[in-house]
């Protein structure tokens, strides 16, 4: 079973970010912005209305206070800044989750966010507590073998490892920077047969082309560019060709 996973909600005010509504057809768990990197209440909750209408179980997706860029960008906070902005996050959407008479799942750091907590422990560590504290059967999402796995372990909470396949990886394992040239794979084969490589436990290639072996229990695709609809499609039609069945996280974790 693998669970698939995507960034929504990202519009705010007059700005309409990503292909919701269609992204939504061929995922299983949807990461909804919380209103600090993207998003607004009202954004937030028509968006989870959007996701329960297409039976698309929900997680928060807490990111840096940073509109202008749109969470990326390396923030100074202490860890406990981070926990109460992630704590805070969380709550807001669960407001509009509640308020829909639907129920959080999961809990997945954006941007510069993830990023830090991936190699940081007290950043993870910072994250792990606050969605423990609010509810410890929420599944936190992140890398293998991360800091954010480890900090999950200790707070006694859930932790679904998170694989992306339009994303380079370097030989430790690393996402690579969407700065450096090759960070972002376009093209859709070579996406899926990745994915599937992996699902086999068959080694995939770094971006220097070194076998590089992955696990995960969630693929993330992302929505906001121009291919994501027909990716997601025809990767799922792939996985289950293969015999996989797409399922959201609290399927099988739990």
């Amino acid at each position: 079973m693998i669970d698939l996973n995507a960034d929504i909600g990202e519009s705010f005010g007059q700005y309409t970010i990503g292909n919701d509504q269609s992204i939504l057809e061929f995922v299983s768990s949807a990461n909804i912005a919380c209103g600090f990197h993207a998003g607004d209440p009202s954004v937030m909750h028509n968006t989870v209305k959007l996701a329960l209408k297409h039976d698309v179980s929900i997680g928060a997706h807490p990111g840096y206070p940073d509109l202008q860029g749109f969470g990326r960008r390396t923030m100074s906070f202490s860890p406990e800044e981070v926990h109460d902005m992630v704590l805070y996050q969380v709550g807001a959407l669960y407001a509009f989750v509640k308020a829909s008479g639907g129920k959080l799942q999961h809990v997945k750091p954006h941007g510069a966010l993830y990023n830090e907590a991936v190699k940081s422990f007290l950043f993870s560590s910072a994250i792990a507590r606050a969605v423990s504290i609010f509810q410890p059967d929420l599944i936190l999402m992140g890398p293998s073998g991360s800091e954010l796995e480890r900090a999950a372990l200790k707070h006694s909470i859930p932790f679904a490892r998170e694989v992306f396949a339009d994303r380079a990886y370097d030989d430790k394992g690393h996402l690579v920077s969407r700065h450096a040239k090759g960070a972002l794979i376009h093209d859709t084969n070579t996406c899926i047969e990745r994915m599937l490589d992996m699902l086999d436990q068959k080694p995939v290639q770094s971006i220097n082309g070194n076998p590089l072996s992955l696990s995960g229990d969630t693929i993330c695709l992302h929505g906001d560019h121009p291919e994501a609809v027909l990716f997601a499609k025809s990767l799922k039609k792939a996985l289950i060709d293969k015999g996989h069945t797409v399922s959201p996280l609290n399927s099988f974790l739990l």
